[in-house]
């Protein structure tokens, strides 16, 4: 009996108290979020995106056992979504600041959903265009040795050959914001302003990375020793030039001119590449035609024979006739297109430009 006694006297072992458990709880929690974070971090380092969403699961499973019911779904959605096939999601433009301030004046911002798919170039043309935005692609590869990537393009060739819609191809390829300068803002009489103003424009470059177009360049980039220079245009050139050469940003910078004789020569060093375009010849004339008119039955029309007649077109023109006969076809309720529907645009795209003296369409004329 009084050995039963003692044994009832015997010390319990201590029962932990709830404050102790929660401390164990919450350096369990640590422990399994530091490893989930460790193994977060090597499955972004070593590429491995199925591991990656793996783990994320288990971090939402982890954070629902824990009670956070709404953290947990959002992680497990956000991983669904991640799994989902690119194709099937609805692919949006990354949203961009629109230019506020001073810069509001001096460039408009778009978005482009022209491609170089959508252009008829000449190959040589073509090649060199599809070398930018590979480049611009790859330019990580390039930066590792040394090298860097096209940026400071000049587009040089006459009015409607497709200078601007390159720039809106370019900007479209590379899922960039195309920036057009607008000169009626940036130039002023004001001695100093235009150079000040064009400061702006190259620190949004830094800013915002997008493709920046300076159409009609020769606007600025006149020859410094021209009789009808002045002294602030001088200055704005100048500017220009040490804007130009000292740019170290991720943006493409696009001029384009129509008279490449006008520009000053100093401008032509400072841009990576000088890109010239040219009238479209019988073959490029002939495909614009049929890629416009490919939704249209065209077996009767002579696509040699009218080719032939847009000599001295340039491709914008060439464009505007494709699409006058197209009109023509659906007002009159046809299904085919005609000859004598390309003839009379062709016929009217003549008077025109020989209303407006378009040079090359004169020449060829003879009038």
């Amino acid at each position: 009996m009084a050995k039963a006694d003692k044994m009832n006297t015997l010390p319990l072992p201590p029962r932990p108290d709830r404050t102790s458990q929660r401390i164990s709880n919450y350096v369990a929690n640590i422990m399994a979020t530091s490893q989930q974070l460790l193994a977060l971090l090597r499955s972004h380092i070593d590429g491995d995106n199925e591991h990656f969403l793996s783990v994320a699961m288990q971090v939402a499973a982890h954070e629902a056992r824990l009670g956070h019911g709404n953290f947990a779904k959002q992680l497990r959605d956000l991983v669904d979504k991640a799994r989902t096939p690119k194709a099937d999601r609805t692919s949006k433009p990354i949203p961009f600041a629109q230019p506020k301030g001073d810069l509001a004046s001096l460039i408009s911002a778009s978005y482009s959903e022209t491609r170089l798919a959508s252009m008829v170039l000449p190959n040589a043309l073509e090649t060199r265009l599809k070398r930018i935005i590979t480049e611009q692609l790859q330019q990580h590869n390039l930066n590792k040795h040394g090298l860097h990537p096209r940026r400071k393009i000049l587009l040089v060739g006459p009015s409607g050959a497709g200078k601007t819609m390159t720039a809106a191809a370019l900007a479209g390829e590379l899922s960039l914001p195309l920036f057009t300068v607008v000169f009626d803002g940036l130039i002023t009489r004001f001695m100093g302003e235009t150079a000040a103003k064009l400061r702006l424009v190259f620190d949004a470059m830094l800013e915002t990375r997008g493709v920046y177009f300076f159409d009609e360049f020769d606007a600025i980039g006149a020859k410094r020793t021209a009789e009808n220079d002045v002294g602030e245009m001088r200055r704005v050139l100048n500017s220009f030039l040490q804007f130009l050469e000292n740019d170290d940003s991720d943006s493409l910078i696009i001029a384009a001119t129509n008279h490449a004789e006008l520009l000053d020569s100093a401008l032509f060093r400072r841009f990576d590449d000088v890109i010239h375009y040219e009238l479209p010849d019988s073959a490029i004339a002939e495909n614009i035609l049929k890629t416009r008119l490919s939704c249209f039955d065209t077996k009767g029309v002579d696509w040699k024979k009218l080719a032939e007649k847009t000599t001295g077109f340039c491709q914008a023109e060439v464009t505007k006739i494709a699409n006058e006969a197209a009109k023509r076809v659906v007002l009159d309720g046809r299904s085919q297109v005609e000859q004598d529907d390309l003839l009379a645009a062709i016929k009217e795209r003549e008077t025109v430009s020989i209303a407006h003296q378009s040079p090359a369409r004169t020449k060829y004329l003879g009038t």
